[in-house]
């Protein structure tokens, strides 16, 4: 783990995160700058700047989990008529943290969703993120 990785401080529960899902290899929770609502981040517990660090198996299992978060939360009750999945990797490809992660996207038509995000926008609520991350939990146990 990488002392200054964010991903890396709420591994180790030192950060704040709205998880809706954990287990021994990978970690779910709500993106703090979601495109839309309900936008959550998979990652591996084991720190990987890149996808050529990424251990293998660890990359299968957070495809895995990636895969079933787009079925929890079509039936959370958020807005999900489609998903994007997305991972950048690299600077150029707008990687923004450097510990490797898959963003899962809940989208609808004309949901106005966009792909890039303004550097200065603000995070959401924590009290927004948290009932949002409670709505997919439930889910995630049906």
């Amino acid at each position: 783990m990488e002392q200054g990785c964010i991903f890396c401080q709420i591994v180790r529960g030192e950060a704040p995160a709205s998880i809706v899902y954990e287990d021994d290899t990978v970690i779910a929770f709500l993106d703090a700058v979601p495109i839309t609502p309900g936008h959550v981040l998979v990652i591996p517990r084991h720190h990987a700047a890149s996808l050529a660090a990424l251990d293998p198996d660890d990359g299968r299992h957070v495809f895995t989990v990636a895969q079933r978060m787009t079925a929890v939360l079509r039936r959370s009750g958020i807005h999900c008529d489609a998903v994007n999945l997305l991972l950048n990797d690299g600077v150029e490809a707008g990687q923004r943290v450097f510990h490797i992660h898959m963003h899962v996207i809940p989208r609808w038509a004309n949901d106005n969703a966009r792909m890039r995000r303004d550097p200065d926008e603000l995070p959401a609520a924590r009290e927004t993120l948290e009932a949002i991350a409670a709505q997919i939990r439930a889910a995630v146990e049906t």
